[in-house]
């Protein structure tokens, strides 16, 4: 066993989330900044550049950071320790923050998306590998993992909080230069920290799975099965919808920008004499988040115990990409009624509510349904499926809204609304038939069974093979000993 790793949360494990509350508020605040700083006026402070530009680069920051983990992953895996590549990851980052700060043009903000997303890729997944690895115990993941979450929505929170407030007072760039600060200190800290992680991360993942004896296991492969099939199938299915899902999150705080907000806002953003920054959408959806989170998790362990039990995995899909839908309908009424005036600020929170909904109840989903379904040789080949859907979604929003430019936006809100919505339905009708893709009937169960036994079974004989061998040679062993002693 590993030292400092403890079935208790290790002060590894707080260090590890602290770091990810550092990092997350440097990202989602220069991401609002990036946003408004490229579309604003150079009178206000901004470069001047059109809505459409400002969309497709923060849709290339959202797009590489997911992209960029994969690689990340196979570096901590096979070439480095995790541990020394967070800290490069977040010194990439400030570095990236900081030609932001002095951005004369769109190449000092693509200089910030690079950077920002190959620092990224060297943290965040290297960060979750890291705090998986404290525990021995792995039941209480869940539970870790949860709070992990909490942790970077604090962090969202308070950075997206503090940030428009900044950037009213100084200006977006003096805050590009908060945000590089914030992850200088947070490197500091997570090195300041290595003692807490005891023995992990030290060495690639692959290298040093020794120090972990039950995940030694060398299984021969077996062929998929038919049930394995199709669960492959039913993974990539979800992914597909998860396209769908993503492009119109993402998608969302782009009309809070351009249209409800900015140069000329159709919603009014003033309480009393206050102008709320809008900024504070992405306050709003981090908040929601840590107050939804306990609230929805303890729904559904009342559904799950309930006599007609749980929703499936395929029904709660359905019902996140809903919940989505409805937030649409509420911008494209809002727009209705608004008529020639300005909207009140009541809708975009009404909005903001059900997009977190929809993202509480399908965000979760991925990793789980993954997790629990993908054949256990393939299952990091469907986290990338998922890893990459997310990516084109990232990739494709900003080019989508600077098209729907052309129309009228209550038109675009609602045809939106209906494609979610129409989606949900289509997966809520055939939840049925899906959930018996990825759950064994009789034949299937029996197939699998077989196949699995028979992989378990020469395990155990290549085992008691090689026992036997041992013993032979500790006999033949004595033998010649005692030959010696008697010569």
């Amino acid at each position: 066993m590993e030292k400092n790793v403890s079935n208790q949360k290790p002060r590894g494990f707080y260090a590890a989330c602290i770091s990810f509350s550092f990092e997350r508020f440097a990202f989602y605040a220069a991401k609002w900044l990036m946003t408004v700083f490229v579309a604003a006026s150079i009178m206000d402070g901004g470069l001047g550049l059109s809505t459409g530009e400002a969309a497709r680069m923060s849709a290339n920051l959202v797009a590489f950071t997911y992209l960029l983990p994969l690689f990340g992953a196979y570096i901590s895996d096979y070439l480095v320790g995790a541990r020394y590549l967070i800290p490069i990851g977040l010194i990439l980052m400030g570095a990236g923050f900081l030609a932001a700060w002095k951005a004369e043009s769109s190449s000092g903000i693509n200089a910030m998306v690079i950077l920002v997303s190959l620092g990224t890729g060297l943290f965040k997944s290297q960060n979750n590998a890291i705090i998986g690895r404290l525990f021995t115990d792995k039941s209480k993941l869940d539970e870790a993992y949860s709070t992990q979450y909490s942790f970077v929505n604090i962090g969202s929170f308070i950075g997206t909080t503090v940030i428009g407030i900044l950037a009213a007072k100084h200006g977006y760039r003096f805050c590009f230069l908060i945000c590089a600060i914030i992850v200088f200190i947070d490197a500091i800290w997570y090195i300041a920290n290595y003692k807490n992680f005891g023995n992990v991360g030290k060495k690639p993942f692959k290298i040093n799975e020794n120090a972990d004896p039950d995940e030694v296991k060398n299984k021969e492969k077996v062929p998929l099965t038919k049930l394995e099939k199709n669960r492959i199938f039913a993974i990539i299915l979800v992914s597909l919808f998860s396209i769908i899902f993503w492009i119109f999150w993402y998608l969302a705080s782009l009309p809070v920008l351009f249209h409800w907000a900015g140069e000329t806002a159709a919603a009014n953003w003033t309480i009393g004499s206050f102008e709320v920054p809008t900024s504070w959408f992405d306050s709003l959806n981090a908040i929601l988040c840590i107050i939804l989170g306990p609230v929805l998790g303890s729904y559904w362990t009342k559904k799950a115990n309930s006599p007609k039990g749980d929703f499936n995995m395929f029904q709660k899909t359905a019902l996140g990409i809903f919940l989505l839908g409805l937030s649409y309908i509420v911008f494209g009424t809002a727009e209705v009624v608004r008529g020639n005036g300005q909207a009140s600020l009541i809708w975009i929170i009404i909005f903001g509510i059900f997009l977190t909904l929809g993202e509480m109840v399908f965000s979760p989903l991925g990793n789980s349904f993954i997790a629990k379904y993908a054949p256990s040789q393939l299952i990091t080949t469907m986290m990338s499926v998922w890893v990459l859907a997310v990516f084109f979604s990232g990739k494709s929003y900003g080019a989508i809204y600077d098209y729907t430019q052309q129309f009228p936006f209550d038109k675009v809100m609602f045809t939106i609304a209906a494609i979610a919505i129409i989606s949900a339905a289509v997966l809520w009708i055939f939840s049925g038939k899906l959930q018996r893709l990825v759950e064994p009937n009789a034949a299937d169960k029996k197939e699998y069974e077989k196949l699995h036994k028979t992989e378990k079974t020469e395990d155990i004989e290549k085992t008691e093979n090689t026992v036997d061998k041992e013993n032979i040679k500790t006999e033949e062993t004595i033998i010649f000993e005692s030959d010696d002693e008697n010569n």
